[in-house]
C-alpha cells in the first residue's frame, strides 16, 4: 500500500510538490499537510496495480479471505484512533466518528466472506454444459466525498479486494487521513504491495487518470452530481464501467396517523446529523395538513435540544461544517427569518446553527436544491397521492423516510416514493448487509449488500461441448 506519495517521488519532476494544509473544522488550526499527488504518480501507481492484480486475482479464495478478515481486525483494533482522525480531519463528533470506524470494519468483515462465495452457474444446454464465472475486472479506482471518509472508502475497496481487483482510493482533498490509516492497516494486515493504495491528490489530477487511464477498469464515485456527469462522460469515452452516487434531497413524510412525537423528535437528527453534510439527509419534511400545526409545535423543542459542539464531547450531537466556504454557500439558503433556530459556540470553528424553514414554496432554492448544511424545510400535504408528488417533485432520488401506523399506506407509499432506500417509522438508510444507492440524479448502481459484488465482477460464459 502507498500512503502519502513523497515528494521526490518522481525525479523527473521539476515543479515545487503541491503541498496542502489540512484544518480541524471545529478549530480552525492546521493540523497536518499532506503532498498531493502529480499524474506522473498517479501513473505510477496504476502501474503498480496493474503488476499486482494478477497475484492477487490468483490468490486462492480462502487465502483473501482470511487476509480481508486479517485487514477487519486490524481496523477493529485501530477504532479509537481512526474515530480520533476524523473527528481532528473532518469535525465529525466523536460519536459519529466511533460508528464510522465500526462501520468500515463491518463493511470489509463482510466481504471478506464473499471470495469463497462468487458462485458461478451452470445453465441447462443442449450438446454439452454451460457455466458462468464471476471473474474480477483488474484496477478499480474509488474517489471518495469529504462528508463521510472512512466508511465510503470501505464501502468502495472492500467488495472489490473481495472479487479479486486491485484498488486506488483518492479522498477528498480536505480529508484524507483515515484512508491513510486504512492503507497502512491493510498493509500491516498482510495485503500485498500494491493490491490497495492510497492517493492523495486533486481531482482534475488523480481522479482525471482514474477516469482516462486505459488500465483503471472501473471508477467509483462519490461527490456531487456535477462532477460525477464529468465522470461518466469521461467514463463513457472509454467505456468504463461507474458507480456513482450523487447527492439526495430526501423527503420525511409524516401522516396524521403517525406517532407524532416520534416522528418530530427524531425529525432534527434525520437532517441535523453530521451537520446536515449527508446525501441521504431527510431535508425536505412533508407533513399531512391536519396535523401540521401540531408537529411544528412538537419539532421545535426538539430542534433547539440538539446540542452543538465542540465534536470531542462525548455529550456532543452536531459539529461544525466543513470549511468557511461551505458554511457561506449553506447560508445563502436561508433568505427570510427561520421558523427555528438552535444555538451554536462561539469562538473558531465553522459552526452554522441547525435551522428550521418554514413556511416555503415549492419552487423555494432551499425546498429544491441539495443545501448539505443543517437547514431542513418544512411543508403540508393534503393526502397521501399530494405527499407523493410532492416528495418525488425533485431531479433526486436516494432517500427517505415515512410515518404512519397504516402498514399499507407504508406500502403504497414506498412502492410510489422514487428513491432507492427508504424507512418506515425510522431514519436507516444505511446497513452494510443490504444495498445503497440511488435513483434520477442521486445516482447510478449499487453499493453495499450482495449487489455490490455485481458491479465489481463481469459474467464470463463458457460452453463445453460434449457430443461428437
Amino acid at each position: 500500500m502507498t500512503a502519502a506519495p513523497p515528494a521526490t517521488a518522481d525525479p523527473g519532476e521539476q515543479d515545487a510538490p503541491d503541498l496542502l494544509d489540512l484544518v480541524n473544522p471545529a478549530t480552525e488550526k492546521v493540523i497536518a499537510t499532506v503532498t498531493m499527488a502529480s499524474t506522473a504518480q498517479a501513473d505510477a501507481a496504476i502501474a503498480r496495480a496493474a503488476a499486482a492484480y494478477p497475484a492477487w486475482r490468483a490468490l486462492a479464495p480462502a487465502d483473501r479471505a482470511r487476509l480481508l478478515r486479517a485487514f477487519a481486525a486490524a481496523v477493529d483494533a485501530d477504532r479509537e484512533h481512526l474515530a480520533d482522525l476524523e473527528v481532528a480531519n473532518a469535525g465529525h463528533t466523536i460519536g459519529n466518528a466511533r460508528w464510522e470506524a465500526g462501520n468500515a470494519r463491518d463493511v470489509i468483515e463482510f466481504y471478506a466472506a464473499a471470495p469463497e462465495r462468487l458462485h458461478g452457474r451452470q445453465i441447462p444446454v443442449a450438446g454439452g454444459i454451460d457455466l458462468t464465472f464471476k471473474e474480477p475486472l483488474g484496477v478499480v479506482g474509488v474517489i471518495v466525498p469529504w462528508n463521510f471518509p472512512m466508511p465510503i472508502a470501505a464501502w468502495g475497496l472492500a467488495p472489490a479486494l473481495a472479487a479479486g481487483n486491485t484498488v486506488l482510493v483518492k479522498p477528498a482533498e480536505a480529508t484524507p487521513l483515515t484512508a491513510l490509516r486504512l492503507a497502512e492497516l491493510a498493509l500491516e494486515a498482510g495485503l500485498p504491495e500494491g493490491v490497495l493504495q492510497v492517493l492523495p491528490g486533486r481531482g482534475g489530477v488523480v481522479g482525471h487518470r482514474f477516469v482516462t487511464h486505459p488500465d483503471v477498469r472501473k471508477v467509483v464515485f462519490t461527490g456531487s452530481p456535477a462532477v460525477g456527469r464529468a465522470v461518466m462522460a469521461g467514463c463513457a469515452a472509454h467505456v468504463k464501467r461507474v458507480t456513482l452516487e450523487l447527492g439526495g434531497k430526501s423527503a420525511n413524510i409524516v401522516f396524521a396517523d403517525a406517532d407524532l412525537e416520534r416522528a418530530a423528535a427524531t425529525a432534527p437528527y434525520a437532517v441535523f446529523d453530521n451537520a446536515g453534510q449527508d446525501c441521504c439527509a431527510r431535508s425536505r419534511i412533508l407533513v399531512q395538513e391536519s396535523v401540521h400545526e401540531e408537529f411544528m409545535a412538537l419539532l421545535e423543542p426538539a430542534v433547539r435540544g440538539v446540542r452543538v459542539g465542540d465534536p470531542r464531547a462525548e455529550e456532543t450531537e452536531m459539529g461544525p461544517l466543513i470549511s468557511a466556504a461551505h458554511r457561506e454557500r449553506v447560508a445563502s439558503y436561508v433568505t427570510a427569518p427561520p421558523a427555528v433556530v438552535g444555538t451554536v459556540p462561539e469562538g473558531p470553528g465553522f459552526w452554522y446553527p441547525p435551522t428550521v424553514l418554514a413556511p416555503v414554496r415549492h419552487d423555494d432554492r432551499a425546498f429544491v436544491e441539495e443545501i448539505f448544511g443543517p437547514v431542513v424545510t418544512v411543508v403540508p400535504f393534503r393526502d397521501e397521492q399530494d405527499a407523493v408528488r410532492i416528495a418525488n417533485a425533485t431531479a433526486y432520488g436516494l432517500s427517505g423516510s415515512i410515518w404512519t401506523r397504516d402498514i399499507g399506506r407504508a406500502l403504497r407509499t414506498a412502492r410510489a416514493v422514487e428513491a432507492g432506500n427508504l424507512s418506515v417509522n425510522s431514519h436507516a438508510s444505511v446497513r452494510y448487509a443490504t444495498p445503497f444507492g440511488g435513483v434520477k440524479q442521486s445516482g447510478l448502481g449499487r453499493e453495499l449488500g450482495p449487489d455490490a459484488l455485481d458491479a465489481f465482477t463481469e459474467t464470463k460464459n463458457v460452453f463445453i461441448a460434449t457430443e461428437d
